[in-house]
């Protein structure tokens, strides 16, 4: 009798495998190239005693193609991810990039102070600094014990 070890990892990419087959018969790449459906950029945000940094992954974007609007409660980021590629009618395009608009509305854990916000765009990943509001750098909260 042969002892066969099981390699999880080999069925995973199988079904990764059979799952692409699906979609692609399902979604054609041709309406992918046009936008049909568009994308959620990931964020991450941090906290520290003066402010919040908000990151979001937004490669292939320009940035005058971004609309970001900040009130004292949070922070809404949108905008248009257009497809460089150019389909000729017999030619066959695969793309695995998500095209078309997007919008995210992010809400902050405390006030801010919207009057401060700084931005920075490098490399595909924009960098909002969000000051906290005087009234959340000073708030302290009693703790009872039960």
């Amino acid at each position: 009798m042969t002892i066969v070890r099981w390699n999880p990892a080999r069925d995973i990419d199988a079904l990764q495998r059979e799952l692409n087959h699906l979609f692609e018969d399902v979604f054609p790449a041709t309406n992918r190239l046009q936008g049909v459906s568009g994308f959620t950029p990931v964020a991450e945000l941090e906290e520290t005693a003066e402010a919040y940094y908000l990151r979001v992954e937004l490669p292939g974007i320009n940035k005058e193609a971004l609309d970001i609007q900040v009130t004292a409660e949070a922070v809404s980021i949108s905008g248009d991810r257009h497809s460089p590629a150019v389909a000729e009618e017999n030619s066959t395009v695969r793309s695995e990039f998500r095209y078309g608009s997007f919008q995210r509305v992010f809400a902050t854990p405390g006030r801010i102070n919207h009057q401060a916000v700084a931005a920075d765009y490098t490399d595909g990943i924009l960098t909002l600094t969000l000051p906290k509001a005087e009234e959340e750098k000073n708030k302290v909260v009693k703790v009872n014990l039960g």
